[in-house]
């Protein structure tokens, strides 16, 4: 009985094992495809300003405008002690 008892653990910790490295590999994903569309759109901002710069201006007008909503509105960390 106790033999078995030890396969179930080897099983156990190769289980946890293989979502160890699940989890690295999902992390590295996740950082690769948020860089590539960082730099997407990078591209596409300074395209569009080059091509219409009024249009350029007015879409980082908005963009600016929803980021300081988002910042304000959002759940921030409160110090100790306020």
């Amino acid at each position: 009985m106790e033999r078995l008892l030890q396969y179930w653990d080897d099983l156990d910790d190769l289980v946890g094992a293989l979502y160890l490295c699940y989890e690295r590999i999902r992390r590295v994903v996740l950082f690769t495809l948020y860089a590539l569309v960082v730099a997407a759109s990078q591209i596409a901002v300074v395209l569009l300003a080059l091509e219409r710069p009024p249009l350029a201006l007015a879409a980082a007008t908005i963009l600016l405008v929803t980021l300081m909503y988002r910042s304000v509105t959002a759940p921030g960390y409160s110090a100790p002690g306020a």
